[in-house]
């Protein structure tokens, strides 16, 4: 099991974030970014929601309470399932209407 520090500078790593720039994201000084993810502090619960937020996760993800699966979707894995439910939707509603002929 991961440890929150871990999970989160992993997190800023994958997206080649700086952690200048993740500190600023998130509202938050480097110093104190640096200190979470070397698990020198521990942040409270307002910094744990954006922190979600920002790198697209659920909390027990982030807290190490669940695993790889639990990440959630990107805004762009999103994006393309709305547009593939769209098609189907589309291509069932023309197979309606051949049916109703």
């Amino acid at each position: 099991m991961k440890i929150f520090s871990q999970t989160m500078s992993e997190l800023r790593k994958e997206r080649g974030i700086s952690q200048r720039k993740a500190a600023a994201d998130l509202k938050i000084s480097q110093a104190l970014l640096s200190h979470y993810e070397n698990d020198a502090r521990e942040p409270g619960l307002d910094f744990v929601c954006r922190a979600c937020r920002y790198y697209g996760v659920s909390a027990d993800y982030l807290l190490g309470l669940a695993d790889e699966s639990a990440r959630t979707a990107s805004r762009e894995e999103f994006e393309s399932l709305v547009e593939e439910l769209r098609a189907l939707s589309e291509k069932a509603g023309k197979k309606l209407e051949e049916l109703k002929k």
